[in-house]
């Protein structure tokens, strides 16, 4: 997960939210970004 760019997460957490992947994956996402500090607009 820290390979990737905080633009690709982002990306990555609103195309599996969009498109209603697997809640856990979601979840793993979201953590990323909060650990992160990122926010979302």
């Amino acid at each position: 997960m820290s390979q990737l760019s905080d633009d690709l997460l982002i990306k990555a957490y609103v195309t599996a939210t969009v498109i209603e992947l697997c809640p856990d994956f979601i979840h793993l996402l979201e953590n990323e970004i909060m650990r992160r500090s990122l926010y979302l607009v």
